[in-house]
């Protein structure tokens, strides 16, 4: 048993644990699954540690955390992670559209000269994809919150949602047509 387990497990789950030693015991891990969350530099301005410490401020005003297991601690993380990183995406749009900032003028010829930008609003998109798809199908939506969020492998969604890999894997095509479909214009 690793030291999560066994931290989750001494707790009396109506207390739940605190939230301070469930991170203590699971930092490492969470800065793989921060690092898979950035995955492709869309957030050039936030770290995977920074992505940790801003979920740990997210969840340390609760104090405990009532989780059941390491599954569902991790299901858990990776929704708070999604929620920070869709939080500082939206902040960055609205800075974008002008919000504080003074109005210049842009010469059309400088402004064809200049590189494409990356899609940063595409996990906004699939946010939005993502909330209906929940709505319709939790445990889909759930396999991808875990590897397009979380950037776990089918392996490690199987483990850690008690299903068999082949399962995850097949839930994980279904979920990209349904997500394709939702995002198709």
């Amino acid at each position: 048993m690793d030291d999560l387990t066994a931290l989750i497990a001494a707790w009396d789950p109506r207390r739940g644990v605190p939230v301070d030693a469930l991170w203590h015991a699971a930092y490492g891990e969470l800065k793989k699954l921060a690092r898979a969350s950035l995955r492709g530099g869309e957030l050039t301005l936030l770290q995977p540690t920074a992505l940790v410490n801003e979920a740990y401020l997210k969840l340390a005003g609760q104090g405990r955390l009532k989780v059941e297991g390491r599954r569902q601690f991790f299901a858990y993380c990776s929704r708070v992670m999604r929620s920070v990183v869709l939080d500082l995406l939206r902040e960055k749009q609205a800075l974008r559209r002008g919000q504080g900032g003074q109005h210049l003028s842009l010469d059309a010829a400088l402004l064809e000269s200049l590189p494409a930008a990356p899609d940063e609003e595409e996990p906004l998109r699939v946010d939005a994809a993502l909330r209906q798809l929940e709505s319709a199908e939790p445990r889909l939506a759930q396999v991808v919150e875990m590897r397009y969020f979380g950037g776990f492998t089918e392996a490690e969604i199987g483990e850690l949602l008690g299903l068999t890999e082949r399962t995850v894997r097949r839930d994980w095509q279904k979920a990209k047509l349904l997500l394709r479909a939702l995002l198709e214009p």
